[in-house]
């Protein structure tokens, strides 16, 4: 894995050799809806050549968790896989079409308070400009960098008095990130990494379990 995670076909290998060798958990909990979201990586818009993955803001209009972080993503529709469903929502979202040879593999279902089992589909695009956002549902993209994400200090676990599992928080920039989206990206991280590390134990803050 490149040291300093440099966007390029060396990274893409290596990523795509990580996610296929993943012994990906399922969580077939009765009653969990499937869903998937997109974590689409691309190059970072800062000029430093480094890999970044794509982050919404989600529109303040929208009746459920309106204006929070967010990665692409949604329901499974009727006959869907998690990959078809994935890449329905990314170009939903964001206007981006990619083939499923850009797929690099799917990372262990994350199941959430609100009853779901989200499934992170990593994707690998190269070229970004023609992101073309859905005012309807996302408010603003961002390009969050993957080395950043490797500071000891940018992840950190709560306890709190609702729940004995830990919460976990990523911070990206002056803002924080929470399960789910912060269990899927930190799993990532920490594949990149070249670690397995279990998430469905990390928990949402109370905000989130609606």
């Amino acid at each position: 894995m490149p040291a300093d995670f440099a966007f390029g076909p060396d990274l893409r290998q290596a990523l795509a050799e990580r996610c296929r060798a993943f012994p990906r958990i399922v969580h077939p909990t009765p009653g969990l809806k499937l869903a998937a979201v997109a974590i689409t990586l691309v190059e970072a818009d800062d000029g430093s050549g480094q890999a970044a993955f794509l982050l919404t803001r989600r529109a303040p209009s929208l009746r459920a968790h309106a204006g929070q972080w967010a990665l692409p993503g949604g329901r499974c529709d009727p006959g869907e896989t998690l990959e078809v469903a994935a890449l329905r929502e990314l170009e939903e979202e964001l206007g981006l079409r990619l083939p499923p040879a850009d797929i690099l593999g799917v990372l262990d279902d994350y199941p959430t308070r609100s009853g779901y089992a989200i499934a992170p589909v990593v994707a690998w695009l190269d070229d970004p400009g023609e992101i073309r956002p859905n005012a309807d549902e996302v408010a603003s993209v961002h390009r969050i960098r993957l080395d950043e994400l490797m500071d000891p200090g940018a992840v950190s676990f709560e306890t709190i008095p609702e729940t004995p599992r830990p919460v976990i928080r990523l911070r990206i920039g002056d803002q924080h990130l929470h399960a789910p989206t912060a269990a899927v990206v930190y799993q990532l991280r920490e594949l990149a990494a070249g670690r397995i590390t279990r998430v469905s134990e990390l928990d949402q803050p109370v905000f989130a379990w609606r």
